[in-house]
């Protein structure tokens, strides 16, 4: 307030409510309430004298006209800033501070409800401090302290002024020469994680040597770190990023929008078991994938494999498909694994960010079910729910009684007592995992924000049996073709044949495709199948058979062989002469009738040919040249050089020896060196 002390004749001026509105009635009114006994009333200094009184002792509603009356307004933005600061000065306050501001608060607000019952204010500061076991000059000290400030900023105004935090500053809690001070913190901020205590002998045996002063207590320093250091940064320094992500709350998505077998996710899961498998005389280790609905959490299927392999994923996908009578979803989110961003899976995708991509690549696994693939983050649990699915089965699978003896631990240093005791065969562990599935997919009571209290069966089927979920069914046949994996592969010279994993495939319709890029679809598990060929555009050209291989000296074989070879033959030649509907001597005479006829319709003067000089004028058995010959004649001479070249003879007679022919050069021989 720019003015806390008034006369009687400025109070009356002022047109208070609640009190009178003239000089003698206000007079007569601080003679009755007897303020000027108290600190509220004093000698007024300057002309005229007589006395003033302090705004305090009027009734509340006269109080607020008078502070609206004598308090500057400040603008929106620095009422606003200068609460903020209040509040946040508050809230740096312990909780035991906290407590004595609220009991400021109250002695106040019990001064203002007596004053509100027309109780004079000397008389209700009177009672209440003597109730709070205060003097009245507290209660005033108090009030000064909302001086200036909103009533609902009045609990954050009245904070203790003898907290340091209470300025929003850090208290000085150890005093240390900077050299010293980024020794200290620069040797314990390190990724080996150092004990502070050994940080700080180490700093003190430097500080000593090089007369670093001052140097403070080690609890005084180690509250100066916590204090100038955040704890998000020790971490990050001492544990590295994943421990420091920790402490940023993780990312809570929804799935209530979703419905069954809309996105599924997949993943691999190492068993911590020993397996006795008929390909390997030593126990080892195998991996289980399984693909998971997003929406109720079920696992859709699962397999066994020695490693996370392209062919495991696909057989996966292919259980996938027959558990639900070819349905399929339309999304699947895996991380970037060779095995689920290789070509033969997620071929096609334009977010696969391994292995070169190339413009003619063959459509993968996912692409060619239209199933959008999407690549999280690795190393991120949380991106994918199969993760939760796992830390249950795991247990559940590798530490299961059956399982005894089996069981490697999951780290190097948690090896059980009886590690390598046993090792469980490869038909066991599957009708184990199969039963530890099952009952994880029908377990009641599931918390889930779909399941409710329900399984996770029994929330994937009434999501399908839901009238609004949309699921995509697929033929037999398609999914017969689907699963077969697709590869670009050239056809090879000289007569087309398809090779592939050591294989030779090979049909006739592949002869048209020699040297050129074809798409070759198999199967995987059994390679000695026919394989299907399509063109680049994905057109269906054959069934190449697989040419195996025959021993060097099999008679039979090569027998087998080129029967197949001249049937083949046979073949092509009935097809050549098929499409030859002529033979020679008819396409001859059909051609010699229409010569004649063009001749015939020829002008009368005959085209004279230009004869030219090659040879010597004593050619034997030669006609001499003449300017011009007649049609007849020319007829005559041409009947005759077929008719040599008929006999096997030449049509040009020979030269004599040593006759050299008119207009040619001697031939030059060659140097040895060409």
């Amino acid at each position: 307030m720019k003015k806390e002390w008034f006369t009687s004749a400025e109070l009356a001026q002022a047109a208070l409510p609640g009190v009178p509105g003239t000089r003698q009635g206000i007079e007569q009114f601080i003679a009755r309430s007897g303020v000027r006994s108290t600190p509220h009333a004093r000698q007024r200094v300057g002309l005229g004298g007589g006395f003033e009184y302090h705004f305090s002792f009027l009734p509340p509603s006269a109080q607020a006209k008078l502070v609206f009356l004598n308090t500057e307004v400040p603008d929106d933005n620095r009422r606003s800033k200068a609460s903020k600061m209040l509040w946040q000065r508050f809230e740096a306050l312990s909780t035991a501070h906290k407590e004595i501001c609220k009991a400021r608060l109250k002695v106040l607000l019990d001064v203002e409800d007596l004053r509100a019952s027309n109780i004079s204010m000397k008389d209700a500061v009177a009672h209440v401090t003597r109730k709070a076991d205060i003097a009245p000059a507290t209660f005033y000290e108090w009030r000064k302290l909302t001086d200036g400030h909103s009533r609902q900023d009045w609990l954050a105004a009245l904070a203790p002024s003898f907290s340091s935090s209470a300025d929003g500053e850090v208290a000085e809690i150890g005093a240390c020469h900077p050299d010293a001070w980024n020794i200290l913190k620069s040797d314990f901020l390190r990724p080996e994680r150092p004990s502070f205590s050994s940080c700080y002998r180490r700093m003190m045996m430097i500080a000593q040597d090089q007369k670093l002063e001052p140097i403070a207590s080690e609890r005084s320093l180690r509250r100066r770190l916590d204090a100038e250091v955040p704890k998000a940064a020790q971490v990050l320094a001492r544990e590295g990023k994943d421990k420091a992500k920790q402490l940023f709350p993780a990312q809570q998505r929804s799935v209530a929008g979703l419905h069954a077998l809309e996105i599924v996710n997949t993943d691999g899961h190492k068993l911590d078991l020993f397996v006795r498998v008929p390909w390997s005389a030593s126990p080892v280790r195998l991996t289980l994938i399984g693909i998971q609905d997003v929406y109720s959490r079920k696992v859709l299927s699962w397999t066994l494999a020695e490693a996370e392999t392209w062919e495991a994923v696909r057989t996966c996908f292919g259980s996938m498909i027959e558990n639900n009578d070819g349905a399929i979803p339309y999304h699947a989110y895996m991380d970037n694994g060779r095995a689920f961003a290789g070509k033969m899976i997620s071929g096609g995708a334009k977010t696969r960010n391994r292995f070169k991509i190339t413009e003619d690549e063959v459509a993968g696994l996912l692409k060619t079910l239209d199933i959008v693939p999407h690549f999280v983050k690795p190393y991120s649990g949380q991106s994918k729910p199969i993760e939760r699915a796992w830390r249950d089965l795991a247990s559940e699978i590798s530490k299961h009684p059956s399982m005894s003896g089996c069981y490697t631990g999951n780290k190097p240093d948690a090896k059980p007592e009886n590690y390598g005791s046993s090792a469980v065969p490869l038909d066991v562990l599957q009708k184990h995992v199969a039963a530890c599935i099952e009952e994880h997919n029908s377990r009641t009571g599931r918390k889930t924000e779909t399941a409710k209290g329900r399984s996770f069966n029994q929330t994937f089927a009434d999501s399908l049996a839901n009238p609004s979920t949309i699921i995509r069914y697929t033929s037999s046949a398609q999914r017969a073709l689907w699963m077969l994996s697709a590869v670009a592969i050239t056809a090879r010279k000289p007569d087309g044949a398809i090779h592939m994993h050591g294989n030779r495939y090979w049909n006739a319709a592949l002869n048209q495709w020699i040297g050129k890029k074809l798409t070759v679809r198999f199967d995987p598990a059994d390679l000695h199948k026919p394989i299907k060929v399509y063109d680049p555009q994905g057109r269906f050209l054959c069934d190449a058979d697989c040419l195996g291989m025959t021993g060097f000296n099999d008679t039979g074989a090569a027998r087998t062989h080129e029967k197949a070879r001249k049937t083949h033959q046979k073949n092509l030649a009935a097809l050549a002469r098929s499409n030859a509907a002529l033979s020679p001597i008819e396409l001859g005479e059909i051609m010699d009738k229409g010569r004649k006829a063009a001749a015939r319709n020829r002008p009368e003067q005959p085209v004279r040919p230009v004869v030219t000089r090659l040879v010597t004028s004593n050619l034997a058995h030669a006609p001499a040249p003449a300017d011009a010959v007649s049609e007849d004649q020319y007829e005559d001479i041409f009947a005759r050089g077929l008719a040599r070249v008929a006999g096997g003879e030449s049509a040009i007679i020979p030269f004599p020896k040593g006759n050299t022919q008119v207009g040619t050069k001697p031939t030059r021989k060659r140097r040895a060196d060409k």
